[in-house]
């Protein structure tokens, strides 16, 4: 239980004791400064503290918003600070500080010395909340009756909702799904067994669309509405109740690709039973939305903490921003998770798996190419300088093995250095895409490619990731990658060796959303074995290419090899994946997204 100390006698007739016994908190009253001292040096190390002035007056939630959310060390409202276990020694230090100067706004001088000190202090923003300390009775009247004139749980549903977020998501789910979350919250459930339930209805709504029949078309339809509305909800029970953590960030991400690329595997298998076989535009569509999604990843990561960061471009899409329609026109054409899920539930329902795809694909690649060429243009009209932690994100979001190891430390300073990361990773994509593409399966051709793409690679991450564009270079390996897979097993004509690819692809994208949530979450990549292991991009696509040449004329051994490779890179990077998250102990964050 966290603890919180009043710093003097409670006001008459406050309600303030009760509020914070309502929060979970353990209410002790200190006679002074010197008091809440030895009060705050009584509670364990491991809990929370918060320091509170017994005049507060405001609302609970004010109250919750500052002293519960668990995302940050220290936290503060009018009246009001928190810390927890890291910041602890601060406030102590803080407080001690504290007690000779006989400050009458105690909690603000304490949240002004942690700032001091080095810890950064959250205030959440209030907007028409109330938190204030009155020092009269005239000023707590008026104080109590601006509480009375404000709905705290009206502004607790409304903030429930993410600020930013896809027309369909705005209009047509969070009107209601804020009030599921509230029943959630209600009953004691978590975000976390939310975002399950939200799993288990799109794997269902998947089943349905195996079947091949209409019937089970549409329902698979309605259950992927479902399973969008509980997508919703679990976000928006996390910032209801401020149940947030590092685990359900993690379920949160990961479970939308794991739900719509399961969809997309459904909806093949229901086209198979049909005899359509649309594996090549299911891998296809997950390729496209995969890739889109480094892109957004990768400018994020490259930007988010650059310096002089200003752009021309920039300036005329906040411009644009001021404009209602534009706002969501520009979010609706991009095609977000939203629309593009409401999309696919009705064609589902209404038409084929083909047509669904075909949308898709067609819808994906429009809004790629406008967000990609967006970000293009902001970037070579921008004065920024890109820090080495922007450039450490880049090169642990391309995922380079140890082949690209011994290319960059056989290179030094000399020869393929000299030009720019992203023409080194576009001529070796290109020389790779064009064999794959241009030669018979089997082709050694194909291997000899992939050399060259695993030498050019490597060089085009022998330094810093810090120019203008370098941020494409993740996108870049990862269409690379994948797509010759796709081409390979399409090529194969092997009955099941699309399938096998489309499992093998799943099981990186995968590894490398993780490495992307990971970084976010600001515990770094995943750990260099784990790197090795899996290969990196080069060694797989070398290793795919190798295996494509060895066992072109040998059945369905292609196939068996894709398999196996693909359940032994799932077994290696889930393992980790989930080891990583259930004991990291990292800052309990939640993740509010993209809408794409």
């Amino acid at each position: 239980m966290s603890t919180a100390i009043l710093t003097g006698p409670p006001a008459p007739g406050s309600s303030l004791d009760g509020d914070l016994r309502s929060l979970g908190f353990d209410v002790k009253a200190a006679s002074g400064a010197a008091d809440a001292g030895a009060l705050l040096s009584a509670v364990p190390a491991g809990e929370r503290v918060a320091l509170v002035d017994p005049r507060f007056v405001g609302h609970v939630h004010a109250l919750r918003l500052a002293l519960t959310d668990p995302r940050f060390p220290a936290a503060a409202a009018p009246g009001a600070i928190t810390a927890q276990s890291g910041a602890r020694p601060a406030l102590a230090r803080a407080l001690s500080a504290a007690g000779d100067t006989g400050t009458d706004d105690l909690t603000g001088a304490l949240a002004d010395a942690l700032d001091a000190d080095g810890v950064s202090v959250h205030r959440p923003q209030l907007g028409t909340l109330v938190a204030t300390v009155p020092t009269d009775a005239e000023a707590r009247h008026a104080a109590r009756a601006a509480v009375d004139a404000v709905d705290d749980e009206a502004v607790r549903l409304r903030s429930a909702v993410k600020a930013h977020d896809g027309f369909f998501t705005t209009f047509f789910i969070s009107p209601y799904s804020r009030y599921i979350a509230r029943w959630c919250a209600r009953r004691g459930l978590t975000p976390n067994q939310v975002t399950t339930a939200s799993l288990l209805t799109a794997l269902i709504a998947a089943g349905c669309a195996a079947t091949g029949e209409r019937g089970g078309y549409v329902a698979a339809g309605v259950l992927l509405l479902v399973s969008f509305v509980l997508d919703c909800t679990d976000g928006q029970l996390a910032r209801y109740a401020l149940k947030y953590s590092t685990m359900g960030a993690w379920l949160d991400a990961t479970f939308d690709r794991a739900k719509e690329y399961a969809f997309y595997a459904g909806l093949a298998l229901g086209a198979a039973r049909d005899g359509d076989d649309v594996w090549a535009l299911a891998l296809g569509a997950m390729i496209l939305m995969t890739c889109r999604h480094v892109v957004d990843f990768s400018f994020n990561e490259a930007n988010h903490d650059a310096t002089a960061n200003t752009s021309p471009t920039a300036a005329l899409s906040d411009r644009l921003d001021g404009l209602g329609w534009t706002v969501w026109a520009r979010r609706m054409i991009i095609l977000p998770i939203g629309e593009r899920w409401a999309m696919i539930a009705v064609l589902t329902a209404v038409t084929s798996p083909r047509i669904v795809f075909w949308a898709l694909i067609i819808g994906c690649a429009f809004g790629a190419c406008y967000t990609t060429a967006g970000r293009v243009l902001r970037s070579v009209t921008r004065k920024a300088r890109r820090t080495d932690r922007a450039a450490q994100a880049l090169a642990d979001l391309a995922d380079s093995g140890p082949l690209a190891g011994i290319v960059r430390r056989a290179l030094g300073r000399a020869g393929l250095q000299q030009l720019p990361p992203l023409v080194l990773a576009l001529i070796a994509a290109g020389a790779l895409l064009a064999a794959v593409l241009g030669s018979p399966f089997g082709s050694r051709q194909v291997v000899v490619a992939a050399v060259f793409y695993a030498v050019f690679s490597g060089a085009a991450v022998a330094r810093p990731l810090k120019g203008a564009l370098d941020w494409l270079v993740p996108p870049v390996f990862r269409a690379a990658e994948y797509t010759t897979v796709l081409v390979l097993a399409a090529r194969s004509d092997q009955p099941q060796a699309l399938p096998a690819a489309f499992g093998l692809v799943a099981a990186v994208a995968y590894h490398h959303y993780d490495t992307v949530y990971r970084i976010r979450g600001g515990t770094g990549a995943p750990p260099a074995w784990l790197v090795r292991v899996t290969g990196g991009h080069e060694g797989r696509t070398l290793l795919v290419a190798v295996l494509a040449a060895l066992l072109a004329d040998r059945g369905d051994d292609f196939t068996l090899a894709l398999t196996a490779l693909a359940v032994a890179v799932a077994l290696v990077v889930l393992v980790e994946s989930i080891r990583f998250w259930v004991s990291s102990g990292a800052p309990a964050v939640h993740d509010e997204g993209e809408t794409a």
